[in-house]
């Protein structure tokens, strides 16, 4: 099927690497136009490249610090000013922070909620308008399910991605009360083979890391990216245009448990 985001414009963050660039391949290859950013200026050269050598004129990029709130403004009129519009946003830029409480730093509890947190509130609050402009549209927010299920070692990123996840309802329920036509969902994913999982692998090599996360998971084994794409597909889709509000877990079962 290809078609089921045609004519959208869709602006992506952290979209070098990772989640972020599959959601950008899968949002192209169904019809849209899509802005990819990213702090790393090499790799998101790279992913548009790729992008655009499929799809020519299909994506364009820009080097974005998501906590610097001036730099969201200039990216999300420029998106605008080359594609004509915005429907799709997906705050997806993250990092992970595997301390508990008593061995977290508060610079880097600051750290990950700036870029986890704080950045989904700039690119809601300065997105909305540009899709008000646009007929309306869709904000996907990437949480995690980290954000449900608490971890002994998590204290700084369960507290984000919860605070994302409940952020995203008042952004909905905002929304709707304007009649805006624009709604606002988050993703929770569980273990996804991306670069994010590195800094738990300690000295196990990748593949040995995967397979040990892999039994946490009722499905026993972790996610691809692409697993996620899909349900970021569907809600960046006119197919879900009843949805908003809710929490899409895409987590191999695990909170279930």
């Amino acid at each position: 099927m290809t078609g089921r985001v045609e004519g959208k414009v869709a602006f992506v963050t952290g979209a070098a690497q990772g989640l972020g660039q599959a959601m950008a391949v899968m949002f192209a290859r169904h019809g849209a136009k899509v802005a990819l950013t990213d702090i790393n200026g090499l790799g998101l050269e790279a992913a548009v490249a790729g992008i655009n050598a499929e799809l020519p004129g299909a994506a364009i990029g820009f080097e974005h610090d998501v906590t610097d709130e001036a730099r969201w403004q200039e990216v999300l009129d420029d998106t605008v000013t080359r594609f004509g519009g915005l429907h799709i946003l997906v705050n997806n830029a993250g990092v992970a922070s595997t301390r508990s409480v008593e061995d977290e730093t508060y610079e880097n509890w600051r750290k990950v909620h700036a870029i986890d947190l704080d950045s989904v509130f700039f690119g809601c609050k300065y997105a909305i308008p540009h899709m008000r402009s646009s007929g309306g549209g869709s904000i996907i927010n990437i949480s995690s399910i980290s954000g449900i299920i608490a971890g002994h070692n998590l204290a700084a990123y369960n507290s984000a991605k919860a605070a994302v996840r409940h952020f995203t309802k008042s952004v909905a329920l905002h929304c709707a009360r304007r009649r805006y036509n624009i709604r606002c969902n988050s993703i929770h994913p569980v273990f996804v083979a991306t670069p994010i999982l590195d800094g738990l692998t300690g000295s196990m090599s990748r593949e040995e890391a995967h397979e040990k996360l892999g039994r946490q998971v009722p499905l026993g084994r972790i996610g691809e990216p692409d697993d996620i794409a899909y349900g970021a597909l569907y809600l960046a889709s006119d197919e879900s245009k009843f949805m908003t509000g809710a929490e899409l877990k895409i987590d191999g079962g695990i909170s279930a448990m």
